[in-house]
């Protein structure tokens, strides 16, 4: 299964710490992109649980950053040339919204982590993905950027309550 998301889940990883980069040196940076690459795995395995969901994501394709960059601001800089940038278009814009959720928010990253147990991913999460749920202070400061919630908001707020209804499958609907 990871072999199957890992073009997306690197590409998204990529667009958040290219949209949100780590403040202070090379330890920052790799610090940053490993709970980067954290937030997009979990969001990635809760958005496409099964190898058919895999597989039709290998088929139909991500849909790129478009949106996302738009929504950031990134997209000034980026121009008109599309080829400069081609792993752009493996980028997953839900994924990278779920991930923003997961980074600004550590008690629903913790779901998150323990709901893949249920989606026969786990393998031990928590200890696994300890960077995104229990981030010590070097991390949270290499990561400043990336996990402020006012700058995340507009990421995470395209498709939050997706999110929420993922972790939350048994929910009554109230009106």
């Amino acid at each position: 299964m990871q072999a199957d998301l890992s073009p997306v889940i690197a590409a998204t990883a990529q667009w958040l710490t290219r949209a949100f980069p780590a403040s202070g040196g090379a330890l920052a940076s790799a610090l940053c992109e490993v709970q980067a690459r954290q937030a997009v795995t979990v969001a990635a395995w809760l958005r496409y649980p099964t190898a058919m969901d895999a597989a039709l994501l290998g088929m139909a394709g991500p849909g790129g950053s478009a949106r996302l960059d738009w929504v950031t601001g990134a997209d000034a800089g980026l121009g008109d040339d599309v080829d400069a940038h081609p792993w752009r278009t493996w980028v997953d814009e839900v994924v990278a919204s779920w991930a923003a959720s997961l980074l600004t928010d550590p008690e629903l990253a913790s779901l998150a982590v323990a709901a893949l147990d249920g989606n026969g991913q786990g393998t031990g999460a928590s200890a696994e993905f300890r960077r995104l749920v229990a981030p010590d202070d070097r991390d949270r400061s290499a990561a400043a950027l990336l996990r402020h919630p006012d700058l995340l908001a507009p990421v995470a707020a395209l498709h939050h309550s997706q999110l929420l209804d993922r972790l939350n499958p048994g929910r009554t609907l109230i009106a």
